[in-house]
């Protein structure tokens, strides 16, 4: 795996993140990512290898905001904390995400929306959790334009799963996700089309759609030169 040799800091370690996040990530919530007339998507989104159906965005409702906090635990080898949607939901059931959802209008920013789901959803104490900066804003297929927030997490946390969205958490070596070697292409029938999307098979989980495309958002922010 080629990663940039910028600094004197050891590839994937912490100090070498915290040094590439300040470079490349962004330090606020981005612009908006697409065209409320047209709906069009100018940045990542579920229809980066679907060009074909990008028309689809023309005459979809303007998507809804929202947020997720993309959690790399400060160990002696960095990871990233993932969860697995319990099977009963409405939506995304059963697959593989960071913690998040909507923007609620009480929030008080997007930040506030990614430390409040965490804490939701899998009791994320966010006194241990460090933001480190902003990914690209992510258009998904299903309407949601997300802000997945970086950060650095102290790895003595507890976590208390909420049950009726988390089935389980697990835990990712941040080296495995930014090696392109893992970053597969699938596809899958969808709405009577073939749709073509990114996936990180890890063990027995199958990480794949908007949270692959946002950790290949990752990726192309923090490692490729």
């Amino acid at each position: 795996m080629k990663t940039r040799q910028d600094t004197d800091h050891a590839p994937l370690s912490e100090p070498w993140l915290r040094y590439r996040a300040r470079e490349a990530l962004h330090a606020a919530p981005p612009d908006s990512i697409f065209d409320p007339r047209s709906g069009r998507s100018w940045a990542p989104s579920d229809f980066d290898l679907n060009p074909e159906l990008v028309a689809d965005l023309g005459v979809m409702e303007p998507p809804r905001e929202a947020a997720v906090l993309v959690p790399i635990v400060a160990r002696a080898e960095l990871t990233v904390l993932l969860t697995v949607r319990t099977a009963h939901l409405s939506s995304h059931a059963g697959q593989i995400s960071f913690p998040g959802g909507k923007i609620d209008e009480t929030d008080a920013s997007v930040l506030d929306t990614a430390l409040r789901e965490a804490e939701e959803e899998i009791g994320l104490d966010r006194g241990l959790v460090e933001p480190l900066g902003y990914l690209d804003k992510y258009r998904t297929g299903t309407g949601y334009c997300v802000v997945p927030v970086v950060a650095l997490v102290q790895p003595s946390f507890t976590l208390s799963l909420n049950a009726d969205e988390v089935a389980t958490a697990f835990e990712v070596p941040l080296a495995f996700l930014m090696n392109t070697d893992n970053h597969q292409r699938h596809s899958r029938p969808w709405r009577g089309r073939e749709r073509h999307f990114f996936a990180m098979p890890f063990g027995e989980h199958f990480i794949w759609g908007a949270t692959a495309g946002m950790i290949r958002n990752m990726h192309e922010r923090l490692v490729r030169p």
